[in-house]
């Protein structure tokens, strides 16, 4: 076993929760350190993108899941302002007396938003007339151009991609959520990476753009890439990811490569902009910096898209009048649930088709490695379903596996109303809202939506075949699965909420778990809301 592989599988051990000791935190909100939610390089030159680009384009949610469906928008300026609206802009303020704080369209731990949006593009009419690297400021809906790219080399570097392709960049702040959450801040940190990624993928899906994460390039060389390998300390950005955005998609499927570190481009970069201080003080959390350079990726060759590698689900019809850009900004996190609400089982097997679908689709087609994900789902209250705990395989060919490691009195019997091609299982009838309850940190609202899931991952296979490196993937995939249920909540009238403080080891243990084979990850839950009538709304954009 590499150094590297037992740093994660101790930091994995190390912060997990258990009933009677959670895993190490602050103690305490320490509100005087509350990290800044919104980094800015001063001095860097602002480019303000078109709030109003929404009004240009609206395709329906559906549509925008179906790739392929939808004709490709230009790309221009106020395309780009889209993308980054309906993917890591702001959606709306929130006030409660004299505080206030902003809600964005990618949802995060704590709302806490560790994850930092960047863009890396050629020329772009009505934005730049030479490539440049930006990042994201949400609170503004605008770009920081961090460096001018000398066009010849840009067009070097991204010689191998269709004509206008270009880059987004995600990078995480761990310090963000280590302020509240203390050991246990990588996890929600990838958690969140992994809804940014699903968000930038169903947005760019809904331009009929193509998204493809390009897992070939150190993390090294994509953090200098972004500007990052200068910013250091607690407040430093690790890189997480760069993805491919084609807005002329290329219909063949292939392994996307980037190789970083063969190009000089990096080295002939000018940066512009300071990055300004989040916090007055820092709790510096040793295991996090352990597990963040135990997961830095090395160069790979990538992995091959193959958007038949999952299991195919039948394309359903679009539903009218719900739009991509209204859902996705309308969605919200559920503080607590009414206990009382039910669901139609049909909305529940949509849901769940989604949640676990084909690589063709969006957003799992961003992702380049079959699904490695399964859900367990304690179903409270379904039209036309049991109550109990079942079982959502994310690829059909894994059933083996998990039949084996789970216990061996469990039913697995496929309730007659599911559709074909959802292979959904029942194990356990009955009343599962009190243990939903117990294993989510005795959280009432896992046992009083509609259902709850716990996220079980593939977890020793991946590791031992890919390396340390894949530890944050699977978190990625959990976010994105996440993404997609908060999504289809809201076009069922309900609503979702992430879960991210639940007991590991009892999860594993109502489930028969006994290795690391499997691991629990997140926990999401869906429900009918009770809304706070003490809080008040404002736009995301004052006029």
């Amino acid at each position: 076993m590499s150094g590297d592989l037992e740093v994660v599988l101790h930091y994995h051990q190390s912060t997990k929760h258990h009933s009677q000791r959670y895993a190490r935190g602050p103690g305490y909100m320490d509100w005087a350190t509350q990290p800044d939610p919104f980094r800015r390089y001063q001095g860097a030159p602002l480019v303000r993108l078109d709030r109003a680009a929404g009004d240009f384009h609206d395709p329906l949610y559906d549509e925008a899941c179906e790739t392929g469906t939808i004709t490709a928008a230009p790309l221009h300026a106020r395309s780009v302002s889209w993308l980054f609206w309906n993917s890591l802009a702001l959606s709306a303020w929130k006030h409660a007396g004299e505080n206030s704080w902003a809600l964005r369209v990618n949802p995060s731990s704590g709302n806490l938003h560790p994850t930092e949006g960047y863009l890396l593009s050629g020329p772009v009419q009505g934005l730049s007339d030479e490539p440049g690297i930006y990042h994201y400021a949400p609170r503004e809906h605008a770009l920081e151009r961090r460096a001018v790219i000398p066009e010849e080399h840009w067009a070097g570097f991204m010689g191998g991609f269709s004509p206008e392709s270009f880059l987004i960049g995600l990078s995480s702040i761990h310090w963000r959520e280590a302020w509240k959450y203390g050991e246990r801040a990588y996890r929600y940190c990838q958690l969140d990476a992994g809804h940014a990624i699903a968000a930038v993928a169903l947005a760019a899906s809904g331009l009929g753009w193509k998204a493809v994460l390009l897992d070939s390039p150190d993390s090294d060389a994509v953090g200098s890439l972004l500007g990052l390998s200068e910013i250091s300390g607690p407040e430093g950005e690790h890189a997480d990811v760069l993805i491919l955005i084609q807005p002329r998609p290329q219909a063949e499927a292939g392994t996307f490569r980037l190789d970083i570190a063969k190009s000089s481009l990096p080295s002939r970069l000018v940066w512009q902009g300071t990055p300004n201080q989040l916090s007055p003080g820092h709790v510096r959390w040793e295991i996090i910096d352990a597990v963040a350079r135990a997961c830095r990726k090395p160069p790979t060759e990538g992995m091959a898209q193959d958007p038949g590698a999952s299991d195919d689900h039948p394309s359903q019809a679009a539903r009218p009048g719900l739009f991509l850009s209204r859902l996705v900004r309308q969605r919200r996190s559920a503080v607590s649930m009414d206990g009382v609400s039910r669901m139609p089982s049909a909305a529940f097997f949509r849901m769940l088709q989604r949640a676990i679908s084909a690589q063709a689709r969006a957003p799992h087609s961003v992702l380049p490695w079959p699904p490695k994900v399964h859900l367990a789902l304690f179903v409270h209250r379904v039209d036309g379903l049991s109550p109990g705990l079942y079982l959502l395989p994310g690829r059909i060919d894994a059933l083996p596996s998990l039949h084996e490691a789970m216990r061996p009195d469990f039913a697995w019997k496929r309730p007659e109303s599911c559709p074909d091609g959802l292979h959904l299982f029942r194990l356990v009838e009955g009343d599962f809202r009190e243990a939903a309850m117990q294993l989510s940190c005795f959280q009432d609202i896992a046992g009083d939506g509609c259902f709850s899931a716990a996220m079980i991952a593939e977890f020793d296979g991946p590791l031992r075949s890919h390396g340390p490196w894949f530890y944050p993937r699977l978190y990625w995939e959990c976010g994105l699965i996440g993404q997609v249920l908060y999504l289809e909540a809201e076009a069922a009238r309900l609503r979702a909420t992430g879960i991210g403080c639940y007991f590991d080891d009892p999860t594993h243990q109502v489930l028969g778990l006994k290795s690391t084979l499997f691991q629990d990850l997140y926990h999401l839950t869906v429900g009918g809301p009770i809304e706070d009538n003490r809080l008040t709304t404002l736009p995301a954009y004052p006029a």
